[in-house]
Parts: C-alpha cells; sequence; structure tokens
C-alpha cells in the first residue's frame, strides 16, 4: 500500500480540477510534485508552495506515482502519447493514475501502451465538481486490476469520500459517461422546468426555492440553483466540457448500439452554446433556454 514516506507523486494537468486536486494532496501531507502544459496556471499553484517540475521529463524522473486531469482527449493524447509525453519517460513499474473524462478508446489505448511500457495504469474518473474536490467529496470511479487499486487506497482516501473500482481497463471512464448523462440531461430539464415556470409567471425566486425542496431535485444540483438565483455562471464545470462529455456519451452509444434520444437532443442543446457562453457554468444553459424559448414565441 502506498505510504506517503516512500511515494512520489507527480501531478499533470492543473486546470480547475486538477489545480484543486494537487493541492489536497499537498496539504495532505503527500510529497507532490506539479506540471503543466501552460505557464501561467503552474504559477499559481506554484504560490501555494507545490514544486512545480522544469519539464514532464522531470516530473517524470522523480515521480513513482503519476496522475493527469486533463481537458479532452487531444491533450490527453499530447501528453501520453508524444515522444516526450509520460509513456515514454515514465519509469518502469510507475503507477498511473489517468483522471480525464475522455472517450472509452483512448482509455483503452492508454491502458494498452502503458502495461507494453511497463506502467500500471488505472482510469481514475471524477463525479463531482469543483466544490466537491476542495471538500473532499468526490467519488472515483476506476478502472483496471485490484492490486493496483487497493494499493492506491491511502490516496483515494485523501482526495475523495468514496471510490469505486468498477471493472477491468476502461471500466471506471464508461461509468463516468452514465454519470455524466444523468448529470447533462437532468441540467437541460432544469433549464425547461425553470423556462416553463417563468412563462407562468411564477416569481423567480419563488419558483427555484420550491424546485430546491422537492424530491426530484438530486442534491448534486442544488448548488446550481443558487447560481441560477444569483445569476452568477462562474465556472465549477464549464459548459464546455459538458458538451463535451455529451459528446463521448454519443459516441459511445453509436459504437455500442444504444438508443439515446433524450441524450441526443441534450447534446445538441449544448452544443448550440458551448462556443458563446462554454467557460461558464453548465448552468448557464438556463438564461439562454428561457431566452430562446422566448425569442420563439
Amino acid at each position: 500500500m502506498l505510504s506517503k514516506d516512500t511515494t512520489k507523486p507527480g501531478f499533470v494537468g492543473l486546470g480547475l480540477m486538477g489545480s484543486r486536486l494537487v493541492k489536497r494532496l499537498h496539504t495532505a501531507g503527500w510529497g507532490v510534485q506539479a506540471w503543466n502544459r501552460s505557464p501561467e496556471k503552474a504559477k499559481e499553484v506554484s504560490q501555494q508552495g507545490i514544486p512545480i517540475a522544469a519539464s514532464i521529463a522531470a516530473l517524470c524522473a522523480g515521480s513513482n506515482v503519476i496522475l493527469s486531469c486533463l481537458a479532452n482527449d487531444a491533450a490527453v493524447r499530447a501528453v501520453y502519447f508524444a515522444e516526450g509525453g509520460i509513456l515514454h519517460l515514465a519509469k518502469v513499474g510507475t503507477i498511473v493514475l489517468e483522471m480525464s473524462t475522455i472517450s472509452r478508446d483512448l482509455s483503452l489505448e492508454i491502458h494498452r501502451e502503458g502495461a507494453r511500457h511497463g506502467l500500471r495504469v488505472l482510469d481514475l474518473a471524477i463525479s463531482g465538481s469543483t466544490p466537491a474536490v476542495e471538500a473532499g467529496t468526490i467519488t472515483l470511479l476506476a478502472g483496471g486490476d485490484r492490486e493496483t487499486f487497493d494499493e492506491c487506497a491511502p490516496i483515494f482516501e485523501s482526495l475523495s469520500r468514496q471510490c469505486f473500482l468498477v471493472g477491468a481497463e476502461g471500466a471506471g471512464v464508461e461509468m463516468k459517461l452514465v454519470v455524466n448523462l444523468l448529470l447533462g440531461t437532468g441540467m437541460a430539464a432544469i433549464a425547461e422546468a425553470i423556462s416553463l415556470g417563468e412563462h407562468l409567471k411564477i416569481e423567480k425566486n419563488t419558483l427555484l426555492d420550491v424546485l430546491s425542496k422537492t424530491a426530484v431535485i438530486p442534491p448534486a444540483f442544488l448548488g446550481k440553483f443558487k447560481k441560477i438565483k444569483s445569476d452568477d455562471y462562474s465556472p465549477e464545470f464549464p459548459l464546455r466540457l459538458m458538451s463535451k462529455d455529451m459528446n463521448l456519451v454519443s459516441e459511445a452509444a453509436a459504437s455500442t448500439g444504444a438508443k439515446l434520444p433524450v441524450a441526443s437532443a441534450v447534446q445538441k442543446v449544448f452544443a448550440t452554446y458551448a462556443g458563446s457562453i462554454g467557460d461558464l457554468d453548465l448552468s448557464a444553459i438556463t438564461p439562454g433556454v428561457i431566452a430562446g424559448d422566448r425569442s420563439e414565441a
């Protein structure tokens, strides 16, 4: 089992999620170092006392566990598969915990190539947005072998409330797509419910207060109600990433034969707004849906 005395974690990717994950590891006493492709975000993290590796090669040389949390398939492929990437530079026996939401095919490719290079890989998807990362209440969804999963339990305990080994290689990413299908369709349904309420002339605060107290609103969406109520759409989970994840859901459905008409409709809704307000929180589709309804009236 991993120990803080002997484990040397390296963390790659310092965006909204990664910067918070690495801070939790640092605060919990893991001697973590970090690296990011853009130096600006690395500088922000270094101001919290977290060492920044000079290069990905330096990070790999000084780490026996590598964690990564990146935006999409392209970023993950660049960091892992390039000639100077993790798969080529990490030491034999290194544990790799890949935490990005990526396609199943890419996840399986990382597992396959990691094994070929003597690395031990888990896909370790995250359920939860930035407030949950800060509070240590995320759920981790893992795919890979039981021995590696059990060995990494102390790191999981520093980051999450609970962690599940869902199955073999790629199963963590697959489970994340199932979870995010519910997140995306749920957010779109809430946006339409609020639009209907406003068209029925129900006062906005009353509408949101009553909805938030009903059994049909899962706890994960209560924070979104606060954002909608205050018109504060600062990102916890950017809308563009939700759109990307709905695209991954669609791809997974097409490859397996699953028929998802509701998810397909929601995919189009998020795609409509990803270009214009993609850096805002995913709940920012709500005023867009309302305005769109009014423009069609």
